[in-house]
């Protein structure tokens, strides 16, 4: 059996996937608002393809395709009787493209039906059981964007006790440096950390530079594995979560990072002491591989090479550099 997720961490950085749910909405499969996870049934070679894409770029783990796979959050889009099908579906998709080159991260998600209550507190335990249940066989658990401490809490509390796999939490933060139930990222990170979270962290909403802030206090605060994974969408200190724009949810395309930036954030992450390096919405294969390529993660396939037998400057990319810059009318290209 290869190393787990922690033996890979204790060697060095571990490289996570990108965002699947906005990029399959942007390619068609999925209808903007409720980003629920039935393409896993629906139209499971679309997960698929991502999946691969993502591993071909470098991934080192790929996370099951069950973001705000929950039954109530399903129940949304007239999906909830198919809970368990489409989190065990999702997780065979994972497991099929992974085969023997990358972990497997289950995924557990916000669920939108938080409070502190007893009553509430019963219904999300109930659904992140069925959903860990579902998801059986994966190598360790993320649990992501959780806007209030207290079910970020709960999500590891039910992972600890339904699995024997590590734990991943990671915790989103929006218009503030603190969750919705005044939790700050200091505070996220410690206390996650001695309740048994073996990996914490933060993901989602942000992009790098607003993310920062978030990873130094928690960097702080804890000795343990850190994981950061912003978005790919550009914010700004004014709106510094990508889901408070204008341009959510169907008009992100003019704010999405270049995979340069992305880029840029692995390297700097790696040396603030993040050790679980991804990307969240709008990251995706072009963006994963430029990061892996900036931690060292990737290996160069070349596909087209020159012809031996032409001088670089005859080739067509050279050609056309040239062409565009003569002015209309000297042979230009019209």
């Amino acid at each position: 059996m290869g190393k787990g997720i922690l033996e890979r961490l204790r060697d060095g950085i571990v490289l996570g996937d990108g965002g699947y749910i906005i990029e399959l909405e942007r390619r068609g499969y999925v209808i903007a608002g409720a980003f629920t996870p039935e393409l896993a049934v629906t139209h499971p070679d679309a997960v698929r393809e991502m999946h691969r894409e993502f591993l071909s770029a470098g991934a080192e783990v790929l996370q099951v395709m069950a973001f705000y796979g929950s039954r109530e959050k399903l129940a949304t889009v007239g999906k909830g009787d198919r809970t368990f099908e489409i989190n065990r579906a999702a997780t065979r998709l994972a497991r099929e493209v992974a085969g023997d080159k990358a972990l497997v991260a289950g995924d557990l998600s916000a669920t939108w039906k938080w409070a502190d209550t007893p009553s509430a507190r019963s219904l999300v335990a109930g659904m992140f059981d069925e959903q860990i249940e579902a998801q059986e066989g994966v190598d360790f658990f993320i649990g992501e964007t959780f806007w209030h401490f207290g079910e970020a809490l709960l999500c590891l509390e039910r992972i600890k006790a339904k699995s024997k796999v590590p734990a991943m939490i990671t915790v989103a933060f929006r218009g503030s440096l603190m969750t919705d139930d005044g939790a700050t990222a200091a505070d996220c990170a410690k206390r996650l950390s001695v309740a048994g979270a073996e990996i914490v962290g933060t993901n989602c909403m942000r992009d790098p530079e607003r993310m920062y802030p978030v990873v130094e206090a928690m960097r702080q605060a804890t000795d343990g594995f850190l994981a950061a994974q912003p978005v790919a969408f550009r914010c700004s200190d004014e709106v510094p979560w990508f889901t408070g724009t204008p341009a959510f949810p169907d008009k992100l395309d003019p704010t999405q990072l270049t995979r340069f930036e992305m880029a840029d954030f692995a390297r700097k992450a790696k040396a603030m002491g993040v050790n679980y390096i991804g990307s969240c919405c709008g990251s995706i294969a072009t963006h994963v591989r430029e990061m892996a390529r900036a931690l060292g993660r990737y290996q160069e396939s070349q596909v087209w090479k020159p012809d031996p037998k032409k001088p670089m400057s005859e080739t067509e990319f050279n050609w056309e550099r040239r062409q565009a810059k003569k002015p209309a009318g000297k042979g230009r290209k019209k």
